[in-house]
């Protein structure tokens, strides 16, 4: 999981260097990126999500590293919800481009949740991890609702 995590931050520092359009040369790269955060983010929340719900056995540490994960993954989406990225191979709806105050919110919304989430898991304390998996889920539901087709 270090590794992994060692392997995230320097991709992600790269990444954030070079400004946000020189990075997507076409609209399918900038989705393929969003989508792909998108898949990492719920992938780690699932885990934990999944400890909370008695569905996977509890195990504290994973919990804290796939929080961690899960946090540093719910900041790099946005980048890729770019002009011209509306059409394609991808379930967003036009919504996001002509209310993206509204979606820059509940993207800020699910980022504290999830900060939320990792200070939970760090601790330990199952209670307190359960209570942050439902903020965060209903964050991340609140958004899906709004902005993404089914």
């Amino acid at each position: 999981m270090k590794k992994l995590t060692a392997c995230l931050l320097t991709a992600i520092t790269l990444t954030m260097a070079a400004p946000v359009m020189a990075q997507f040369s076409k609209p399918e790269n900038a989705i393929k990126y969003r989508q792909s955060a998108m898949f990492m983010m719920s992938q780690n929340f699932g885990r934990v999500a999944g400890m909370a719900a008695g569905r996977i056995p509890f195990d504290a540490k994973v919990a804290a590293d796939s929080a961690a994960v899960a946090e540093l993954m719910s900041k790099l989406p946005w980048a890729g919800f770019v002009a011209g990225t509306d059409l394609g191979k991808t379930k967003a709806k036009p919504e996001i481009w002509t209310n993206r105050a509204k979606f820059d919110d509940y993207a800020k919304k699910m980022q504290a949740e999830m900060s939320q989430l990792a200070v939970a898991a760090k601790s330990g304390n199952l209670d307190s991890i359960k209570l942050a998996v439902k903020a965060t889920g209903a964050a991340c539901e609140s958004c899906h609702d709004d902005f993404q087709l089914n």
